[in-house]
């Protein structure tokens, strides 16, 4: 079976809609042939720098243009763009690009400084590609992007080709442990995410039906979180896939109003958010300024990667009666386990979702979990799955497993299964607590403890007990005028859980301070936790922040 290859569909739309806008960025826009020229640029700079077959160059850059060119690029060239984290301290990048045997390195200027720090323990990078985004100088040792990008380039085929098993690679650092690159095949990619909406994509590679299918510009989408994750990545090769464009946010921080802003002046279609981190802020300014922005063209909203209210979406819809909100359960390197689609007529309740025709749910011994039942299990879904972690053979064999003769990803997200056979989620089980042998999974109480108006937000962790082992304790963002009452919010907790799951300490902190996927630092928050009720603070002082 022929496969999908994303430089070769990209180069049929740039063909078919060259003036069509493909990236916006304030009041930047890249059209698609001109996104077409400066990715052969690109590549072109990389191959000459001696990158081979299938060599890894990471993008160390904010939302920008410039990150799809260079995924272009990579995909042109043969090469495997791989993310990196721009919050990453010096350790944690040299850990990833050594792991991911990054031969080129494409950073912003801004973020130089641990470059500089870092290049000369990374023998295997030959190319240094700076993206101005700061007025400084290029160094020395760098080569300025933009030389690469408007460099006269015929279009650019490898002297290898593209071959079908060529790769996007992702790291993703979960909850807890060191980052893994999760390889994905571009035709899995293609196939498996993009398929979902497209059925263009669905069977085999037949590039002819893409030329005439994709003659006219296609939505416009906003992924309002960063590029380097997921979510934001893969609904950026969704839209483009599909004659689409790009709308990324300017700002660094996100900001809703900045996000509304360019809801309204760019049409935006679709949006990808990432749960209450970013629809509670966005809910927050339609409730300030209500009817200020025309949003009329807002189809859907989609979110993955924490969980997303029911409330929340029901306040929303308030706002927006017309969008379907589709809250996907997902991770890097499991796609399409299970989806909740709410709407003005339709409801949905928070963390529960209707599953895939992929998906099963399955205790220890991989026997399915019997709807209805109470079991606990781990979620596993089958079809376009990845390749496993990039030279992690053991991590590979854990996630992905054979049952009944098909090939399963197993990332160990916990579920129970109602009678109706849709997935109540409890989350992670890395970061489950027990207490007294009974399993507390922390999503589960957390989504309770935030539907405290004094709470903003929430995290639950397990710190030592000396009786049970580990006791169910939440750190807190106090959101109220009022004094925080601890025991008031401990007893509301037990009056939808059972007793043992409610916390037996709150503490209070200033920011939790998930990261823009929505992801959390469990381990220090675990630390913070410790540190309160072991020497627990003044109550008449403030909190500490995080």
């Amino acid at each position: 079976m022929a496969a999908w290859n994303f430089a070769t569909i990209w180069e049929i739309v740039a063909d078919n809609v060259p003036e069509a806008p493909a990236i916006h960025q304030g009041d930047r826009t890249v059209h698609w042939a001109e996104l077409d020229r400066r990715a052969d640029g690109v590549g072109a700079a990389l191959l000459a720098s001696g990158a081979t077959a299938q060599d890894k160059v990471a993008m160390y850059l904010y939302n920008c243009p410039e990150y799809l060119e260079t995924c272009f690029a990579c995909f042109k060239a043969g090469l495997v763009p791989v993310n990196t984290n721009y919050r990453y301290a010096d350790d944690e990048l040299l850990y990833l690009w050594d792991n991911a045997d990054a031969v080129a390195v494409v950073f912003h200027a801004s973020l130089g400084d641990h470059v500089e720090r870092l290049r000369a323990r990374l023998p295997l990078v030959r190319r240094w590609l700076w993206v101005d985004d700061d007025g400084s100088r290029c160094p020395e040792w760098a080569t300025p992007y933009e030389t690469a990008a408007t460099a006269a380039t015929p279009r650019l085929m490898p002297p290898w080709g593209r071959g079908d098993d060529d790769l996007l690679m992702i790291y993703t650092g979960g909850t807890t442990g060191m980052p893994k690159g999760v390889m994905w095949r571009q035709d899995d990619l293609v196939r498996g995410v993009i398929g979902a909406t497209s059925k263009r994509y669905r069977g085999p590679a037949d590039y002819d039906s893409v030329r005439q299918t994709f003659t006219r510009p296609g939505r416009t989408g906003l992924p309002a979180c960063p590029l380097m994750h997921g979510t934001g990545w893969f609904s950026s090769l969704a839209l483009l896939s599909t004659a689409g464009s790009v709308v990324l946010l300017e700002g660094r921080r996100f900001d809703a109003e900045e996000l509304l802003d360019c809801y309204e002046r760019h049409r935006v279609h679709v949006s990808a958010i990432v749960g209450d981190a970013l629809a509670k802020p966005i809910l927050a300014a339609l409730d300030a300024h209500p009817g200020r922005w025309d949003l009329s063209h807002l189809r859907v909203l989609n979110s993955s990667g924490v969980m997303w209210s029911s409330q929340v979406k029901q306040r929303l819809l308030h706002h927006l009666p017309h969008v379907q909100l589709v809250d996907n359960f997902g991770s890097s390197e499991a796609m399409g386990m299970a989806q909740s689609v709410t709407t003005s007529s339709e409801t949905a309740q928070t963390a529960t979702f209707k599953v895939s025709a992929n998906t099963r749910v399955i205790d220890d011994d991989g026997t399915d979990v019997v709807p209805g039942s109470g079991q606990v299990g781990r979620v596993a879904v089958r079809g376009h799955q990845p390749l496993g972690y990039y030279k992690d053979p053991e991590k590979s064999s854990d996630t992905f497993v054979t049952i009944d003769g098909d090939r399963y990803s197993i990332p160990g997200d916990y579920a129970a299964v109602a009678a109706d056979g849709t997935l109540e989620l409890l989350g992670r089980g890395s970061v489950c607590v027990n207490t007294g042998g009974e399993k507390v999974f922390p999503e589960e109480v957390e989504e309770v403890l935030k539907l405290d108006p004094a709470i903003g937000d929430a995290v639950v962790v397990g710190v030592p007990h000396e009786r049970f082992g580990e006791s169910v304790t939440a750190v807190v963002e106090h959101a109220g005028p009022d004094a925080f009452d601890e025991d008031a919010v401990i007893a509301s907790v037990k009056e939808r859980l059972a007793s043992y799951k409610a916390p037996k300490h709150v503490v209070v902190i200033d920011s939790i301070g998930r990261s823009a996927s929505g992801k959390v630092d469990y381990g220090a928050m675990r630390r913070f936790a410790i540190e309160q009720i072991e020497q627990p603070s003044d109550p008449a002082a403030p909190a500490a922040g995080g």
